[in-house]
């Protein structure tokens, strides 16, 4: 068992350094967006700033506009870099079953009592955490590595309700594919698979001509 050189927290916290952040340097980018959902395509012009804060531009399609906002907001908040300590300094740790596939599984307390994960080769393959009076589930299939980090590739998410355990809407899989523009590795399309009462339901989010701002 890992936990008999290296306690529950330490090898969380090499997995969470491990994750693929901007640094406060990012100067933010702008993007032309084409997105496709039920047959229809719609283009608009997106802008992240340095902020971190998203615009969506050149659309009329409000319900496309508050989609494509709401991806580039999703990608955002989970590039922020944030110390450990103030994330999870709160939390306490402790090991759970190493899994078939070589997962290990950390059992969280303290502020983060009944959220729980998985580690495999320093990345978090699955997260299960209270969000908002939720519970969401992401495993995550294969990552990208960035040489500075990595980025989850292909993975799906489920939502339940915590109180009765029932499932909250279809499963969703997400398959997110980056590239390299200056010094910032960023989201170039994401496909959205999500499963409804009439089917499957695809999204895809194309992300081209990213320019970095000026900083």
């Amino acid at each position: 068992m890992v936990g008999t050189q290296v306690s529950a927290r330490d090898f969380f916290r090499a997995a969470y350094e491990n994750r693929y952040t901007w640094d406060n340097n990012f100067p933010g980018y702008t993007a032309d967006v084409t997105m496709i959902a039920d047959g229809k395509t719609v283009t608009a012009k997106a802008k992240v700033g340095a902020d971190l804060k998203a615009e969506v531009s050149d659309i009329e399609d409000e319900t496309a506009k508050k989609a494509i906002h709401g991806q580039l907001w999703e990608v955002a908040i989970h590039r922020i870099r944030r110390p450990f300590e103030a994330s999870h300094g709160e939390n306490t740790f402790s090991y759970g079953k190493t899994l078939d596939d070589g997962s290990v599984e950390i059992l969280m307390g303290g502020k983060a009592e009944g959220d729980r994960y998985e580690v495999r080769d320093n990345e978090v393959s699955m997260v299960h955490r209270h969000i908002h009076g939720t519970v969401v589930t992401i495993h995550t299939f294969s990552s990208h590595d960035t040489g500075a980090g990595y980025l989850s590739h292909k993975y799906d998410s489920v939502y339940h309700d915590p109180a009765t355990g029932e499932q909250k809407g279809g499963r969703s899989v997400f398959e997110d594919n980056y590239e390299k523009v200056g010094d910032y590795v960023i989201l170039t399309e994401r496909k959205i698979e999500t499963e409804t009462d009439r089917g499957t339901v695809e999204q895809t989010f194309r992300f081209s001509n990213i320019q970095l701002l000026d900083a």
